[in-house]
């Protein structure tokens, strides 16, 4: 638990969790169950936000849904989820992160439920909807509770790689059980699996969790609370549309650009207010801006690396939804090594150095798959070395950024904290794609007028979308080295 500063105690002293893990690098058991427990709603999270869209065809013929309503399926859980992460982060902390938590899990398993049984597009939607808003209730409170729970060094560390490693697999294992759940049981049944997940987890939970939240009372800043949200919903929206239809329609560019403002608007309004959703001396600190934009941006390549390579291998190398599945299967277990290794790097390195230079070794093997041609067999093999040593890079920046961006903070700032650390995970993995997506299609679109194959155009349009991906994630590296480097030289 961080130590304050005695002009700050009354105003921030978190009533800590009882069951706080002790301060030795080995957990007891019943720490183990809790960090078994929380890691189990964020995986559920993350395989929700990929496992439907392998199903999407099979929906939309059962429904009735039309080709271009399909993305709603999924941009119906991204809008909720990413747009009130913050905002339920701070809630927790003022009003108690166990009740928010078992809250967000029983409204998750009732929508998935709901999202199961679905009649027709609206009952679809609507499940889908609500189980953002579970989501968005569930992913901080639950980072918020890890780091309350285990105290900061080694114990954090291991929580967060494991944390970590399960939110990147999830997101990996959605695409590939999706598309066998959908093959073998029906599109119904990749959603009453997270029902059934659901259930599990909100019958464990209040046995181990107990509440935490900050001592005293603020008011809840309400104005912050109604811009920035607006201003997520607003952005997640547009880009999450542009994918599809394109930048140029006319409600992408309303909503890209009122997104904007309301993010604008933010900022003045947390300047002025006397108790701020968001405190702007923490987003001063360089390790939680500079954590943050790492981890945002590690999520959103990495996620499009996913994307592009199952175009790849099903457009380009005509390769069989089962052996993509292998490739994708090997790459989680790649980046399972990441996440058990990623303490032990951090405590050899550092947390600063484990950030820098697991986003090197991200964008090293991305730019290997620049490599990737129309041979099946030299094709597929490089998609699976370079994705899967790329993963490990992957996971041991996502373990660092956790790290960085919630240390040396007082408890009654960690459901901030980690709200803003799960916030950079979700816009992450929503804007990655429908960005690069964007620039792919286009690329594609050049070389189908200009007399390629499909497939040659594809491939050029991947080629060009992993190249942006690894400029990218070099770039960021980069300024996260000169930006950390800055703070440990001027001590703070």
């Amino acid at each position: 638990m961080a130590i304050e500063s005695p002009s700050r105690t009354s105003a921030a002293r978190a009533v800590p969790p009882a069951a706080a893990a002790p301060a030795g690098s080995r957990m007891s058991t019943r720490s183990k169950l809790i960090l078994m427990v929380l890691c189990a709603a964020q995986f559920m999270v993350a395989l929700d936000f990929s496992i439907l869209n392998v199903a999407l065809p099979a929906l939309g013929e059962d429904l009735g849904m039309g080709q271009a309503d399909l993305q709603w399926a999924v941009t119906a859980f991204a809008l909720p989820s990413g747009g009130f992460l913050l905002f339920f982060g701070r809630l927790a902390d003022l009003y108690g992160r166990r009740r928010l938590f078992l809250s967000g899990l029983a409204l998750f398993t009732a929508a998935s439920v709901l999202a199961t049984l679905a009649w027709d597009p609206a009952s679809l939607l609507a499940g889908r909807a609500l189980q953002g808003l579970g989501a968005a209730m569930i992913v901080p409170t639950g980072m918020s509770l890890l780091t309350t729970t285990f105290t900061e060094g080694p114990q954090r560390e291991r929580a967060l790689g494991i944390s970590g490693t399960l939110m990147s697999l999830g997101f990996t294992i959605g695409m590939v059980l999706g598309g066998v759940m959908t093959d073998t049981l029906g599109w119904r049944s990749t959603m009453g699996l997270l029902a059934v997940a659901g259930g599990g987890v909100l019958l464990a939970a209040p046995g181990l969790l107990t509440e935490s939240r900050r001592a005293d009372r603020p008011r809840l800043d309400v104005p912050g609370a109604l811009t920035v949200t607006g201003g997520l919903l607003a952005l997640i929206y547009a880009l999450s549309t542009a994918a599809q239809r394109g930048f140029g329609r006319t409600d992408v560019v309303v909503t890209l650009v009122g997104g904007v403002v309301l993010l604008v608007a933010f900022a003045v309004v947390e300047s002025r207010a006397a108790e701020p959703l968001v405190s702007l001396p923490m987003l001063r600190r360089r390790t939680v801006a500079w954590g943050n934009l790492a981890g945002m941006m590690t999520f959103a390549m990495m996620s499009t690396v996913i994307f592009l390579l199952t175009l790849y291998l099903q457009e380009v190398l005509e390769l069989s939804a089962a052996l993509t599945g292998l490739v994708f299967g090997v790459q989680g277990l790649f980046a399972a090594l990441g996440g058990v290794t990623a303490p032990k790097v951090i405590a050899r390195f550092g947390a600063r150095r484990t950030l820098i230079g697991g986003l090197l070794v991200q964008a090293v093997f991305t730019a290997a798959l620049l490599g990737v041609g129309t041979d099946s067999v030299s094709g597929a093999w490089l998609a699976l070395v370079a994705a899967s040593l790329g993963c490990v890079g992957h996971l041991w920046a996502i373990v660092a950024y956790g790290v960085t961006a919630t240390s040396g903070l007082p408890d009654g700032e960690q459901g901030l904290a980690t709200g803003l650390v799960t916030s950079s995970q979700q816009v992450g993995m929503t804007v990655g794609i429908p960005l690069l997506s964007a620039v792919v299609s286009a690329r594609v679109a050049v070389l189908r007028d200009g007399g390629s194959s499909f497939a040659e155009a594809t491939l050029g349009g991947v080629r060009l979308g992993l190249g942006v991906d690894a400029a990218i994630v070099a770039a960021v590296a980069g300024l996260a080295a000169l930006g950390l480097r800055r703070r440990a030289a001027a001590g703070r």
